[in-house]
């Protein structure tokens, strides 16, 4: 098994962030590789992904959910396996560390050699990056973030 951990800082409020983090089908908007995300129900939700290259689809199942705090998921089928968390901290009330740990187990010769390289650690560190950006530019409660009116 593999672990890999990053975290970033957001300048927005972490109610926003995780609510925002919880619509799991805007996924494919600022992650790498997700090209779709589907929710099944409260737990379950079908993913359409490019590991290493290669298409996968496969379930993943929500065991923990605390609002504001963290969300823990696992997939529930045999072709890929991996779990992993989500935490929120708040930082003040306009700012929030977003911190994500997954854990996995790579699936055949190219998926071990990409996380012999490191490529899931640089993807996730991009996901998060852009993340912040995506929650930034749209994660205000109320809409868009205004223009700055700095010229």
């Amino acid at each position: 098994m593999s672990r890999v951990e990053e975290s970033i800082d957001v300048d927005v409020p972490v109610r926003v962030v995780y609510e925002q983090w919880a619509s799991f089908e805007d996924f494919p908007q600022f992650m790498e590789g997700v090209e779709e995300v589907r929710q099944l129900d409260d737990r379950r939700a079908y993913w359409r992904v490019r590991i290493a290259g290669l298409l996968r689809e496969f379930e993943t199942e929500i065991v923990e959910r605390a609002p504001d705090e963290r969300v823990a998921w696992r997939t529930t089928g045999e072709t890929v396996k991996h779990s992993g968390t989500v935490d929120f901290e708040s930082l003040d009330t306009s700012r929030t560390r977003v911190r994500m740990v997954m854990v996995f187990q790579p699936n055949g010769l190219a998926e071990k050699a990409a996380d012999k390289l490191g490529v899931l650690d640089r993807q996730v560190r991009g996901d998060l990056r852009r993340f912040k950006e995506f929650i930034e530019d749209h994660g205000v409660e109320g809409g868009p973030r205004p223009a700055s009116d700095s010229a």
